[in-house]
């Protein structure tokens, strides 16, 4: 785990070179040497306070791929010069407190670079950010989150002077509805949780798109990521008190995809239908059974890489017509038409048709949430027709109909976004096939 941390560290120097290709491949490399590293027996890679099970391996995993793909994203910076040089430090700096989030044994650690992680983002969306709304959107990140970050580092000590140690393996349950409350509440507003959500979409709006599939593809996962690692804390409380979450989850989810509907601006539409996703994820958790465990993760892997690719496609569209009004997005198969089928690809995957990853999420999710309460079955239904609604709306919208007549002159597709958007698409769409992986008990 250590010799991927400092190697990481050695990429450094090439961000003041300029070297934008060489280190998205130095990603990539990462990437499959990681791979390499799969263990088939659940944990592996334990190395002094670093380490990783299942759940940890697939969303380094995630990290490594959504951020060299963010870099093929935004040559645009690389093209124009703005400040490249500092956007691609930002990038490693990001990538490192992912990987320190994801594979650390301690709580502490893994709160403190979990806060870490925070500031490169901020930074993304407030220095390469399209409209002057960012700095608004930039302050609604920042203190969403360290409003209920005090109170979890508070009961962090709390613990430790409880029980004399906050490694992962060792933790004790709590049966104290305070702590359940402190220490959950920063991964349910990281997620997030409806009522709690207000930040995301206009974070998402006012992001550069390398920000946007940051936050989608994998901010929104850690606090999936905490909830999972905690929850052992919680059992005797969660089982008065996790209803409640799971009944705004799924509440907040049917009502954020009824929103989806009324948005007439791509990136918010987007954004708003991850609130709905990761409300099923949180609910799915909230079970404290293992198919809501396993059903989360792939859920959560499954809408990073497809959130991740709308919201590439979302910045294609904006690049040339300099406008994200879904009113002014229109007919664009008529001038792009192999686009438009990556359009299709992803907005299918979205409402989870077969064989994107993103179905088998729902299968799971569902069969846990049911088998919870046979009376979540009508907001699940509901949220799976409206997330059918909202993508093929969004799809149908933006590529059909009548071109804008204020078009003044219009590039085509580059083989470097197509490659970007077939990357996202073929894990998202294979992973399924070996599925069995993510059901390691």
């Amino acid at each position: 785990m250590m010799k991927f941390l400092i190697s990481m560290c050695f990429l450094m120097p090439l961000c003041f070179m300029n070297m934008f290709w060489l280190i998205q491949f130095f990603f990539f490399i990462y990437f499959f040497m990681f791979i390499l590293n799969f263990s088939f027996n659940g944990t592996s890679m334990i190395s002094l306070f670093l380490g990783v099970d299942m759940l940890s391996f697939f969303l380094i995993f995630l990290s490594f791929w959504i951020c060299s793909l963010m870099i093929m994203s935004m040559e645009k910076i690389l093209k124009l010069n703005n400040y490249s040089n500092l956007f691609l430090l930002v990038m490693l700096f990001l990538m490192l407190s992912l990987y320190m989030t994801f594979s650390s044994l301690n709580l502490f650690i893994f709160y403190l670079f979990f806060e870490i992680s925070l500031i490169p983002t901020l930074i993304l969306i407030i220095g390469w950010g399209y409209q002057p709304e960012r700095i608004e959107a930039g302050m609604y990140l920042l203190f969403y989150t360290l409003l209920v970050s005090l109170p979890m580092m508070i009961s962090i000590f709390y613990y430790y002077k409880m029980n004399n140690s906050l490694e992962f393996f060792l933790f004790k349950n709590m049966n104290n509805l305070y702590m359940y409350l402190f220490m959950n509440m920063i991964f349910m507003v990281k997620m997030p949780m409806f009522f709690i959500h207000l930040w995301l979409p206009k974070a998402h709006v006012e992001a550069p798109v390398a920000g946007s599939m940051i936050l989608a593809g994998i901010m929104l996962k850690l606090g999936g990521y905490g909830l999972c690692r905690l929850m052992i804390m919680f059992i005797n409380v969660g089982l008065k008190f996790n209803l409640l979450f799971i009944v705004i989850s799924l509440l907040g989810g049917f009502i954020v995809s009824l929103i989806c509907i009324r948005q007439s601006d791509i990136k918010s539409l987007i954004a708003y239908s991850s609130v709905a996703h990761m409300g099923l994820v949180l609910s799915g958790i909230m079970t404290l059974n293992s198919w809501g465990m396993w059903g989360a993760l792939i859920m959560m892997l499954a809408h990073g890489l497809c959130s991740s690719g709308l919201f590439c496609l979302a910045n294609i569209s904006y690049e040339r017509l300099l406008s994200r009004s879904l009113y002014l997005n229109k007919g664009l198969i008529n001038l792009m038409p192999s686009m438009s089928f990556w359009w299709f690809m992803l907005s299918s995957s979205n409402m989870a048709a077969p064989p994107s990853l993103n179905l088998l999420g729902e299968i799971i999710l569902i069969n846990s949430l049911v088998s919870y309460s046979w009376l979540s079955m009508i907001f699940l239904s509901l949220m799976s027709f409206f997330s059918a609604v909202y993508s093929l709306f969004l799809f149908s919208f933006s590529q059909h109909g009548k071109l804008y007549s204020g078009f003044y002159s219009f590039y085509s597709g580059y083989y470097r976004e197509y490659l970007m958007l077939f990357l996202h698409w073929l894990p998202l769409n294979l992973l399924i096939l070996k599925s069995d992986y993510f059901f390691w008990l």
